[in-house]
């Protein structure tokens, strides 16, 4: 499995550094992704998902470090919410940098995660940068439970699928709490 893993990780790097779109598992759902700080990129999820973008997405990182990357400032208690976090939790945070203009909201926030799933882990690892997430359906159909029930419309549209988990069903996606600096907390899904 160590090599199959290895295999998917490399296969999936020279994807993401042409500017290509990966189809991958994560530790939720199955996501659309890529580098998250080519603009050429996200606009290619943007019109497979048919989403405006004005919807962001969520960009996954693997470490403290890279969230600091992006954000100069973050709230104590993100880190308090990411350590009691029992499930996958997102959080939407202030003033992001270092990610595609076309990534981060109108209200100049970004969605993140840390995660733990080694795929996503390693790959991040790689590329040294954030990778976006987004569910791996339509804007507005439902966001698919395992990789079955992922539309052919984009399985197509995608670069490079990954073949690890195929078999794997997700229940939910994460949590999504955004913090502001202004220390307001709000909880927009549980």
């Amino acid at each position: 499995m160590t090599q199959d893993i290895n295999q998917e990780i490399h296969n999936a790097y020279e994807v993401i550094k042409e500017g290509g779109i990966i189809l991958y598992p994560t530790d939720t759902v199955w996501g659309i992704g890529c580098d998250a700080s080519n603009e050429e990129a996200v606009a290619k999820i943007y019109a497979l998902k048919k989403r405006e973008e004005s919807k962001s997405m969520i960009c996954l990182m693997n470490s403290e470090r890279m969230i600091y990357n992006v954000f100069k400032n973050v709230p104590e208690v993100a880190w308090e919410i990411l350590d009691f976090s029992e499930n996958p939790t997102t959080l939407i945070l202030d003033q992001p940098n270092n990610v595609a203009k076309n990534l981060i909201a109108d209200d100049n926030t970004l969605a993140v995660r840390l995660v733990k799933e080694q795929f996503c882990f390693k790959l991040m690892e790689r590329m040294k940068k954030p990778l976006v997430s987004t569910s791996a359906n339509i804007s507005g159909m439902p966001t698919p439970k395992s990789f079955k029930e992922i539309s052919p419309e984009i399985i197509k549209g995608v670069d490079y699928v990954v073949n690890l988990h195929k078999d794997k069903v997700c229940d939910k996606p994460s949590t999504i709490i955004k913090l502001g600096l202004d220390c307001q907390v709000k909880i927009i899904r549980k």
